[in-house]
């Protein structure tokens, strides 16, 4: 299937120019309502040019590269966006920045008195020209024999913004439109009302890009106070933007912890709010021996731990506290027992996981066995529960590209849905649940979602996990999901075994030589196993071949 016309990819850009037009007129400065109306105004293969160019990396093209069967004359073309300044030919270039427009052939004979020999890597070439080069400066000053147009793209930051104020993230981008035409992906059609939208106030808007900026300058190395002082100037009322800044100070701490700064790692985690802070801050008092403090700290986040996450930590690390402090450290409750079963098979001639292994043998005609981790019990909640995932909360939808809610990670996720999702999940007190999953399953084939692993389902394994697991393990499972979403997605053992005939099932956590239970791992087996859930732990040896 092709997109239906030559300017597809203009029309879903002005597709999403009206969207933020009528959306977001009141956050619009005049320059941006100014290149609104330019950008109508233009001539149609003018427009076509823009947008193909906002499509590509920039900010810099050379002409000759822009040779599009739809648009006649790039020259004729370009003239009316230079004309409004949309492209400037004499803006100051790096050599970086022409380096990354040029082969290397192509450099060699613009720099042909450069001292590298012509074997020379093309990096080699550029350190040799940057010391002898001057500062930025027009294309035309670096290639003065250039016999075409080189332009920079001067209107790139504007229409980012206008990309971020549409998808409500930077991680989307305008292919989006073209994937969605071209049936590669498909997208829930939420109603929402014309004012839903991401961001409520200009400032919004401004302090997501500031945050994206400072997220880019820590990965550039820049320096901790510069950062920690940008950061001071991004905090908002906003408490979506707050959790974005939060992590983004998460992150700086942990570039603090991997250079063994624990002072400046502690001065940031104790500003910072974001679920695992606390955890880390911790970690930070004990590298630096003062068990003292981490103890007090750990007690308090004992008393009131923010997830099942943090619990787990802390068990761990309080008997090293209270041994730092010179106390013995409280008698801890027994974890239940988890079922092991240990094998030893013939090492496969070609590599191949494991699991696959372990699968393969454990499988029986009347026993299937199925690889599915995290696929299977997501999948069936996915579908079981999509009126709630999908429904129309002020704030969760707003474009018509979203795999699911933006707030699918906060911590009031659930809380928001509470009565559909206590709706959907009565349905496993009654037969209706299987016909509910089944029927959702054909509808909904191929629609993008958080949760359904459609290339891992399939009718045989749907309808053999129907068969066998019971409703009421179901509900366990979804209600462990739905405390903690962003965590208990994944975790889940690897394999799943039925019984048909008997209509029962087994999980089955696949441990190779040498390979550990994780957290999140260790968290759903004892849950399981505290509620009666089946599940074992296979670990896997290999035989040794006789000599």
């Amino acid at each position: 299937m092709f997109p239906p016309h030559r300017y597809y990819y203009l029309h879903n850009f002005q597709r999403a120019l009206a969207w933020v037009s009528d959306r977001y007129g009141d956050l619009l400065d005049a320059g941006e309502r100014r290149f609104l109306d330019d950008f109508q105004a233009l001539p149609q293969a003018s427009q076509a040019l823009m947008v193909r160019m906002l499509m590509r990396r920039g900010p810099w093209f050379r002409a000759s590269r822009l040779v599009y069967e739809e648009i006649d004359s790039t020259p004729d073309a370009a003239a009316p966006l230079r004309a409004l300044g949309w492209l400037d030919a004499d803006a100051p270039m790096t050599l970086d920045e022409l380096f990354g427009l040029h082969t290397k052939p192509e450099l060699c004979r613009m720099f042909a008195n450069a001292p590298v020999k012509p074997s020379a890597r093309k990096a080699d070439l550029l350190e040799a020209v940057r010391a002898q080069a001057e500062g930025p400066q027009p294309y035309a000053a670096w290639n003065p024999q250039a016999g075409e147009p080189v332009w920079r793209v001067m209107v790139g930051d504007l229409c980012e913004r206008f990309r971020l104020m549409f998808f409500g993230n930077l991680y989307q981008d305008w292919s989006e439109f073209v994937l969605a035409d071209l049936g590669v992906f498909q997208y829930e059609v939420v109603p929402f009302e014309a004012s839903s939208r991401a961001f409520q106030t200009r400032a919004d808007v401004d302090g997501y890009l500031a945050l994206q900026a400072c997220r880019a300058a820590l990965d550039d190395g820049a320096e901790l106070d510069a950062l920690l002082q940008a950061l001071d100037g991004c905090a908002s009322q906003n408490p979506w933007l707050e959790k974005r800044r939060a992590k983004v100070l998460l992150r700086i701490g942990q570039t603090c912890e991997r250079a063994q700064d624990w002072p400046a790692a502690q001065r940031v985690y104790e500003r910072c709010a974001y679920p695992g802070a606390r955890h880390r801050r911790i970690r930070v008092h004990e590298r630096m021996a003062r068990f003292d403090e981490a103890l007090a700290l750990a007690l308090q986040a004992q008393a009131a731990p923010e997830s099942e996450e943090e619990s787990q930590r802390l068990a761990r690390m309080l008997p090293r506290l209270y041994r730092g402090t010179g106390q013995g450290a409280p008698a801890r409750a027994a974890a239940p027992a988890l079922l092991r079963t240990d094998l030893a098979l013939p090492r496969p001639l070609e590599p191949t996981a494991v699991e696959y292994v372990a699968r393969d043998h454990l499988h029986q005609d009347d026993a299937p066995v199925h690889y599915v981790e995290n696929a299977l019990i997501n999948s069936l909640f996915g579908l079981l529960c999509w009126p709630a995932v999908f429904a129309p909360v002020p704030g969760a939808f707003f474009h018509p590209f979203q795999r699911g809610p933006a707030d699918l990670d906060a911590p009031d996720f659930h809380e928001r849905r509470k009565a559909l999702f206590a709706a959907c999940l009565a349905q496993l007190d009654t037969p209706a649940y299987r016909e509910v999953i089944l029927r959702r399953y054909a509808e909904k084939s191929g629609v993008q979602t958080p949760f359904v692993f459609w290339g891992a389902l399939s009718d045989t394994l749907l309808a053999q996990a129907l068969d066998c697991l019971p409703a009421a393990h179901l509900k366990l499972y979804f209600t462990r999901l739905l405390r903690d979403v962003k965590t208990n997605r994944s975790g889940l053992p690897d394999l799943i075994r039925f019984w048909p005939a008997e209509r029962r099932y087994e999980l089955v956590e696949v441990k190779g030589p040498g390979d550990k239970l994780q957290d999140n791992q260790i968290r759903w087996l004892q849950y399981c196993v505290s509620h009666g859930m089946p599940v074992r732990v296979c670990h896997v040896s290999w035989q040794e071949v006789a000599a």
